[in-house]
């Protein structure tokens, strides 16, 4: 009676499988992997075209005005103030007409950095500076804080504020690769 109990039990089991379990003829129902969803409102956050200009020159106040400002409105919209920074933060700008290695006055230089854009020259040297060229784009190896630091604050030869003009930081710590991703390996 015990075994016939069983094979009824093991029956409506059975049973039960198979009507959870049907096989249908929707084969071709079958789902495809999602590509990135693109639609929606989408902000910009942070921009920062040339490595500290942002930091150094925009006040906290004004940092999330200046993030969301395309770049060929943020010369109107700040260089004042960058250049109002650029005069208190060097002294290398402290007379009227003084001006960079570049021969840029305070305001035409805070004119050029307010645009913060890394401009790319397409037909001759990319180099942030080299001596030569400048602001040309950008090699991995150019020293782009030493560059920066001498333009605010080393006067028109590069030999004012010496202690303000470089941050001491002259090789990468492990070689660039000579192919692609040219970039070192980490640790």
């Amino acid at each position: 009676m015990k075994t016939i109990k069983n094979i009824k039990l093991f029956t409506v089991a059975c049973a039960v499988s198979l009507m959870a379990f049907n096989c249908s003829n929707d084969d071709d129902n079958t789902m495809q992997p999602m590509g990135p969803d693109f639609t929606g409102t989408y902000t910009q956050e942070d921009q920062m075209g040339r490595p500290a200009v942002n930091t150094v020159f925009v006040a906290s106040e004004d940092k999330d005005m200046f993030n969301v400002t395309v770049p060929t409105a943020q010369n109107a919209a700040f260089q004042s103030k960058f250049e109002a920074n650029l005069i208190a933060l060097s002294p290398a700008y402290a007379n009227t007409g003084d001006e960079n290695a570049l021969g840029l006055d305070a305001a035409t230089f805070t004119g050029l950095l307010a645009t913060d854009v890394l401009n790319v020259s397409l037909d001759g040297t990319t180099t942030f500076y080299d001596g030569t060229n400048v602001l040309t784009g950008r090699a991995l190896a150019d020293d782009v804080i030493t560059v920066e630091l001498l333009l605010i604050f080393g006067g028109e030869d590069f030999s004012e504020n010496p202690g303000l003009s470089n941050d001491n930081v002259d090789a990468n710590d492990k070689a660039f690769l000579s192919s692609f991703p040219y970039l070192a390996s980490p640790w």
